[in-house]
């Protein structure tokens, strides 16, 4: 049995866009935080819920909302807070994410000059099969989302923090950590938020200054496996600051449509192939995936699990 820290605070923000091609802000227009109590005897946890929207903070920690525990059937807390009702998961669930990572860094590596020009393999080996991954997953109103204003698309990414000070941040997958190859960098950029490369990227100081170093390296990287001066300066636009956009008017799906910049706006599915999207964006269509897919079958796995039928929809932990 795998437990959430008791230390962490893991946080799912959400800023309101005021339309599909608008630049995200990095606004905190809502904040779900999810802490974790030590574990009972079944293996379960208290969920502690603290909402900030539009900054009025609510807070729901009672005994009955916990945790899934292992060979249980998934726990759906449904959770009033902070003037609507979500839908809460949290625990072990099977990794769905599928990816070459080893054989991507190898690439990359070969194409900046600093190891041997290599291909991915055929197929490519899924370094999660197999293996297993603590989740959170909510359901949310639209209309709780939306507050007082008429957004229907909204920017989320997520965050990690231990004793108030933000040690991890993602938005979309192998955006930060596959452009930028200096550890001390990614280390910087999982410690602040969206609107600290909003401003970076309209020239705003210092934060235009002290992301300037990593902003160069992430450049570096797409022209190495190539782009050109200009449609690299145009992917940066187009893929940060670093968040999930979901247009709420469409149909999810990671490819399902892009904005004026060229950067995907219908949030993602548990099953799409968001690597080989990113992948064949980035180089321009020189490489057009890593020969992974979700149900395989893949080098070092047949595939994963199916996903459930309803929410949470993650698969059973192995």
């Amino acid at each position: 049995q795998y437990c959430f820290s008791t230390a962490a605070a893991y946080g799912l923000h959400v800023s309101r866009a005021s339309s599909n091609d608008a630049t995200p802000t990095g606004r905190n227009d809502v904040l779900l935080r999810f802490e974790f109590s030590a574990p009972s005897r079944d293996g379960s946890q208290r969920i502690k819920v603290v909402t900030m929207r539009d900054g009025v903070t609510s807070e729901a920690d009672l005994p009955s909302v916990r945790t899934t525990p292992l060979g249980v059937a998934p726990i759906i807390n449904r959770v009033s807070v902070g003037g609507g009702t979500l839908q809460i998961f949290a625990g072990l669930r099977e990794d769905p994410f599928f990816f070459d990572v080893e054989q991507y860094f190898k690439v990359r590596a070969g194409a900046l000059g600093i190891g041997p020009a290599v291909g991915f393999r055929s197929p490519g080996f899924d370094f999660t099969a197999g293996y297993n991954v603590l989740s959170i997953a909510v359901r949310v109103p639209r209309a709780w989302l939306q507050g007082r204003s008429s957004a229907t698309t909204f920017d989320l990414w997520a965050t990690v923090s231990v004793g108030g000070k933000q040690i991890e941040r993602l938005g979309r997958p192998a955006i930060n950590e596959g452009l930028v190859v200096t550890n001390d960098y990614l280390n910087a950029l999982n410690s602040v938020g969206p609107d600290f490369e909003a401003a970076a990227l309209a020239g705003r100081q210092p934060a235009a200054g002290i992301a300037g170093p990593i902003v160069a390296e992430a450049k570096k990287t797409l022209m190495a496996v190539g782009n050109d001066d200009a449609r690299a300066t145009a992917l940066l636009g187009a893929f940060l600051p670093d968040v999930l956009r979901i247009d709420t008017t469409g149909a999810s799906g990671y490819a399902n449509a892009l904005n004026s910049k060229g950067s995907p706006i219908r949030g993602r599915k548990i099953t799409d192939d968001v690597i080989d999207v990113t992948l064949s964006v980035v180089t321009n269509g020189a490489i057009k995936g890593d020969n992974v897919s979700y149900v395989g079958p893949n080098a070092g796995g047949t595939g994963h699990k199916p996903l459930l039928e309803s929410f949470p929809y993650l698969a059973d932990p192995n």
